[in-house]
């Protein structure tokens, strides 16, 4: 089977594209979390495994993870990913866009809108700029 293509139940072929926002059905209504806010989330859970409010242990994956997200999140704390979160839901973005903005972090439009392509279809290079210059800003002042 080629790369980006599923079969259905009733043996129709699905094509999935991120470029044209086409991610499978089970993503139609799904909510797309930044690397920042998987890192808050897997933090809490290791802050109340250390305090003993859990007592699951922690795996290799879940510490595997843990690391890769501290190594690519781009806002370290709670009021920058809100702020975040804030900014980038005004417009009418899919939340893959959002996600995407959110996780590259690029610094101009046209960056933007060649590493995600459903952009250009929705926001001008304008809009996109005071996005990317907002969202820098954000990133510079986080504590």
């Amino acid at each position: 089977m080629a790369s980006g293509q599923r079969h259905l139940r009733r043996g129709a072929l699905e094509h999935e594209d991120a470029a044209t926002l086409a991610l499978g059905e089970e993503f139609v209504n799904s909510q797309c979390l930044y690397i920042s806010e998987v890192r808050i989330l897997l933090e809490a859970q290791q802050d109340s495994k250390e305090t003993g409010n859990e007592n699951r242990p922690t795996t290799s994956i879940t510490t595997k993870t843990l690391d890769y997200v501290r190594t690519f999140s781009r806002f370290t704390n709670r009021d920058s990913v809100r702020e975040i979160r804030q900014l980038l839901g005004k417009d009418d973005l899919a939340q893959f866009e959002v996600a995407q903005l959110a996780n590259l972090c690029c610094e101009d439009a046209e960056e933007a809108k060649a590493l995600i392509p459903s952009l250009g279809q929705k926001i001008d290079d304008e809009k996109v700029q005071e996005l990317l210059n907002e969202m820098l800003t954000i990133k510079k002042f986080q504590g």
